[in-house]
């Protein structure tokens, strides 16, 4: 009896312990399942810009541009299209290897698209100043194969493929006026079967200088004898979405807006993803430009009218919605637990938590996790840089919703002068909390600075010249993305700096927050500093 006594508790506690550790991977700061049957927009409060989606089975995957942040590729799983969790990354590192050894900002991987082709997927992507790529992988899990050039060239952006039902395999593309000299132009193009190569130079099907200037981001589908090209207009923030038909694949295509910002909040709502359910229902994945936080993703409802898709709501009949702020979630047969994308971690695992990427492609040795902590190793400042515009070893995760409070205990353990640890916001402008050992002290600092891409310098205010070098910091982020920073010995009181601070986005993306270890000499060995948790609230 006993003994059956003390293996009831025990799996109590595993109960309870199994229940904690499941409450602890759902965000604190933005949920987007009410609970009622309803959701709210943004499904994803985060930084996934330019979201693909499909469903395969009872499953949904969905992708985001990542540009120079690496690992890149982002992969999201859902069972209902509300709740995300984050899975993977289909890029480890970035190619050209070398080349995102350097930080580069606004480059890397742009929009792209993901596709389920005879029993394997295939993501498209491209890089603005080398071409288009395709890997594939039988797991959404990976591995994924190794990147193969589709098509070289410069200003080659956003692709979608289309395997037709003749058995031949397109590609549809824009193009960025920054590299090509051309952009509001729309490309489709013949690939091999295997979609590994184009076989032509294609053709433009739609020019949209006239009426939808900077059209972009086009997405491939077909449906009742119809080619669809899903495609946003008119500026990230300031435009339409666009469908254009037809019953050739190289057009001509009839165009209609579908969906717009109406007399809602949303502005400009921006490319995505149409998917099906296993019910019969129609939605669309899209995205908002909302500057500091990022491009968030939205879910609208979607229905089809004499062949034309209608996205959102549309009140006055006229065939284009606008979006929806609380909606019904989808029907998928069956109800699911809320989940979002990680953003507290307490550092227990021997790899990095999925929320976390690098600037650039990493090194092995900026990093190290012991199973109770994050150390990072200070690594030396490149002789070039003016600020930490151009440092690589900045660890960072998306702003994850528009009002929380993040805070995170530190161990500092310097070994020379001129090492330095911060806690950081990090855009064009950025700004900082740090420790740093400078003339065999320890000094606690706040730093700015503005305009970070022009190469200025850092504003430093010394808070305390002869310090403690065990802390906890904490960042509170307001609407508007008005940030305080503070520090404390305590946990408990906690001391702002002077001033507030305004996050401002980075290059195409938002602003982000983590950590940086850094010093100023060579050195045969370094110090670190060791993170033991980061928590949102």
């Amino acid at each position: 009896m006993k003994l059956l006594i003390r293996f009831a508790v025990c799996c109590i506690y595993c109960l309870l312990a199994f229940t904690c550790i499941s409450q602890n991977n759902v965000s604190r700061v933005w949920i987007s399942d009410n609970g009622d049957g309803t959701y709210k927009n943004p499904v994803l409060h985060a930084d996934y810009s330019d979201p693909d989606a499909i469903r395969v089975g009872d499953d949904y995957y969905m992708i985001a541009s990542s540009f120079s942040d690496v690992p890149g590729l982002p992969i999201l799983h859902s069972k209902d299209l509300v709740n995300w969790t984050l899975i993977g990354y289909a890029l480890s590192r970035i190619q050209p290897y070398d080349h995102y050894a350097k930080p580069q900002h606004g480059n890397g991987v742009w929009a792209p698209s993901i596709r389920f082709h005879q029993g394997e997927f295939y993501i498209y992507y491209p890089d603005p100043d080398f071409g288009i790529y395709v890997i594939k992988s039988k797991k959404i899990t990976g591995p994924w194969s190794e990147p193969v050039l589709v098509e070289a060239g410069k200003g080659l952006i956003d692709p979608c493929p289309l395997w037709d039902d003749n058995g031949k395999a397109y590609l549809v593309h824009a193009l960025a006026g920054s590299r090509a000299g051309i952009k509001s132009v729309i490309i489709v193009k013949e690939m091999n079967v295997e979609g590994t190569k184009t076989v032509n130079e294609g053709l433009i099907v739609y020019d949209g200088h006239a009426l939808d200037p900077t059209i972009e981001g086009p997405k491939f589908y077909k449906r009742n004898g119809y080619y669809y090209i899903f495609a946003p207009a008119g500026g990230v923030s300031t435009g339409w979405q666009l469908v254009l038909r037809s019953k050739n694949i190289y057009g001509p295509y009839e165009r209609k807006v579908v969906l717009d910002q109406g007399a809602t909040p949303v502005n400009g709502p921006h490319q995505g993803a149409w998917v099906t359910t296993q019910t019969g229902e129609d939605w669309f994945l899209h995205f908002q430009d909302k500057e500091a936080y990022g491009r968030v993703v939205h879910l609208q409802p979607m229905k089809w009218m004499k062949d034309w898709p209608v996205i959102g709501i549309d009140k006055d009949g006229d065939g284009k919605g606008e979006p929806v702020l609380v909606y019904k979630k989808p029907i998928v047969g069956k109800n699911y637990d809320k989940a979002t994308p990680p953003d507290s971690d307490e550092f227990n695992s021997n790899r990095l938590g999925l929320q976390w990427q690098w600037h650039t492609n990493p090194k092995a040795y900026w990093s190290f996790l012991n199973g109770n902590s994050l150390k990072l190793f200070s690594y030396q400042l490149p002789d070039s840089c003016k600020n930490l515009w151009d440092v690589p070893n900045l660890l960072l995760q998306k702003l994850p919703a528009e009002v929380f409070t993040t805070t995170t205990k530190v161990s500092f353990k310097p070994k020379m002068n001129g090492e330095k640890f911060g806690f950081m916001i990090f855009g064009l402008d950025y700004a900082y909390i740090s420790l740093e050992k400078k003339a065999d002290k320890i000094l606690l600092s706040y730093n700015t600075c503005k305009q970070a891409d022009k190469a200025n310098p850092e504003v430093q205010q010394v808070i305390a010249s002869d310090t403690l070098a065990n802390y906890y910091f904490r960042i509170s982020v307001a609407k508007n993305a008005i940030c305080t920073f503070s520090y404390s010995i305590d946990r408990t009181n906690f001391t702002n700096v002077a001033a507030t601070f305004a996050a401002k986005p980075g290059k195409w993306i938002g602003a982000k927050i983590g950590f940086f270890c850094t010093r100023t000499e060579k050195t045969n060995d370094s110090g670190w500093a060791e993170i033991d948790w980061i928590r949102f609230e």
